[in-house]
């Protein structure tokens, strides 16, 4: 029998109204366990406790907010290997980029707990004689915290970590695809020096569970990463209540492959962008546009270098991508592929199902070419390791097609002139950049986010994150007459 994981309501471990199954995508026979689905009242319950919860951790002293932090950052690097190998386990990404996203996880809880002492405010004179002004933030209040399944510890991590920092409760609702990582997160923080009900885990069904958090009057801020239909809705939801939202949403990341580039660099850039995490990540490299100079060249490595990807069980050594997530995922992956093939652009290799020596969703990493911009698979976002070739006559050109999107996370260029990274740089229409770097891989202490479709609200990760998280009071101060 396997233990049912429960959810964490105002500091207890509660069953629920029902429970789902998690299984192992690179492994079906593989029963990672049995997890708990909150009730409307488990939510209600740990929304009031949040409330007051709040207040009491609001006064806490910075060093004892700092030593929360940090023990929970330091515990998810030490564990990185063990907690890593459930998340790959549950999730199907290699175990060495399992791995690196707990330990990140923990990089994220240790950099704010160093921010919980750089909470600095501000003072100015007023325009008024006699008169000073104080200028500080407070914490906005209860945050809803919904996270998705492609990075489960991290992304939740880079959300939760702040919130606390600023003084703010957490609800949070994972996804369901990847409980497992949830609970181990929520297992970490339970047992910290924390007010109880601060900080809460409701797992469930976004159309249920999900729906009612964002529509509730006592949540202050929602935080959410997932989908653009999704995301529009709650905002939609977000809206009746005046409710503070910040979303990371869909991509269709550009990489550029300039006349100049050196091929072999431009090779690696693409292939890991491409299909790191099996394609499962927002700053995936879906579309390569490439100069007419080196297209054939890049192609020719290109494809051979997809061929001779790894494909096998997250948890083998050797393998370079894992399964697809679910039997859902899969199908979509493999609609994409024949949607490709009827617009016109002819399927190089891949992007079949694979049998495996274990049942699980493996699909074999594929690159299309003669696609266009215009075309459905360069348009929507994929999510899959799937990868479309779009050739253009020069750099202006491919300035343009990158640009020509109603998405703006990331993109990048692989050139070796100054000049074109420079003004790509500047004129690349999308919150992140990179120059000769894959479009996929960011750092913890500088803002993330992007334009278009891609975000709505401020940016995440970095000193950036405070704006969400707190609120701007400012006080004026008449000081009287010293005499």
């Amino acid at each position: 029998m396997t233990d049912l994981k429960k959810n964490y309501i105002a500091g207890e471990w509660i069953p629920g109204i029902a429970e789902i199954e998690n299984r192992n995508p690179s492994d079906l026979s593989d029963l990672v366990g049995m997890f708990a689905q909150a009730s409307a009242d488990d939510l209600e319950a740990a929304l009031d406790q949040a409330k007051q919860a709040q207040k009491a951790w609001e006064a806490y002293g910075m060093e004892r907010k700092q030593a929360v932090l940090m023990n929970i950052g330091n515990e998810l690097m030490a564990r990185a290997e063990e907690l890593g190998t459930l998340l790959s386990r549950e999730e199907g990404k290699p175990i060495a980029e399992g791995k690196g996203e707990v330990f990140r996880a923990g990089q994220f809880f240790t950099y704010y707990a160093a921010e919980c002492l750089r909470q600095l405010g501000e003072n100015a004179d007023s325009v008024r004689a006699g008169v000073e002004i104080d200028v500080r933030r407070e914490p906005v209040g209860v945050v809803a915290v919904i996270s998705p399944w492609n990075f489960p510890t991290a992304t939740a991590s880079w959300k939760i970590a702040p919130a606390l920092c600023y003084g703010n409760a957490v609800l949070w609702k994972p996804a369901n695809a990847t409980p497992a990582s949830a609970v181990a997160l929520t297992e970490i923080i339970s047992r910290q020096d924390i007010p109880k009900g601060l900080f809460s885990l409701v797992m469930g069904s976004g159309r249920k569970i999900g729906q009612k958090l964002v529509e509730s009057p006592k949540v202050n801020a929602i935080t959410f990463t997932g989908s653009v239909p999704v995301g529009k809705g709650i905002a939609s939801a977000a809206i009746q209540n005046l409710t503070k939202v910040q979303m990371e949403m869909g991509s269709k990341n550009a990489l550029a492959v300039m006349d100049d580039a050196d091929i072999d660099l431009a090779v690696t850039v693409a292939l890991g962008g491409a299909f790191g995490g099996t394609g499962q990540k927002c700053t995936a490299s879906s579309r390569l546009v490439v100069h007419e100079a080196v297209h054939d060249a890049f192609v020719e490595k290109l494809v051979a270098g997809t061929k001779a990807m790894q494909v096998g069980h997250a948890l083998e050594a050797g393998t370079q991508m894992g399964p697809v997530v679910s039997e859902q995922q899969l199908r979509e992956n493999l609609a994409y592929v024949d949607l490709g093939r009827s617009e016109g652009a002819e399927l190089a290799c891949g992007g079949e199902r694979l049998n495996m020596p274990h049942e699980g969703f493996y699909m074999s990493p594929g690159v299309f070419l003669n696609s266009s911009n215009s075309m459905r698979i360069n348009r929507e976002e994929m999510f899959a390791p799937l990868t479309s070739v779009i050739k253009v006559g020069s750099y202006d050109e491919a300035l343009s097609v990158v640009n020509d999107t109603n998405f703006g996370l990331t993109s990048g260029i692989v050139t070796q002139s100054l000049a074109r990274a420079t003004h790509f740089r500047r004129n690349a229409r999308t919150g992140v950049v990179t120059v000769n770097l894959p479009t996929a891989g960011t750092d913890y202490h500088v803002p993330f986010g992007g334009r278009g479709d891609s975000s709505y609200g401020s940016r995440e990760q970095g000193k950036a994150a405070a704006e969400f998280y707190t609120t701007v009071k400012t006080a004026y101060i008449s000081a009287g007459d010293p005499t």
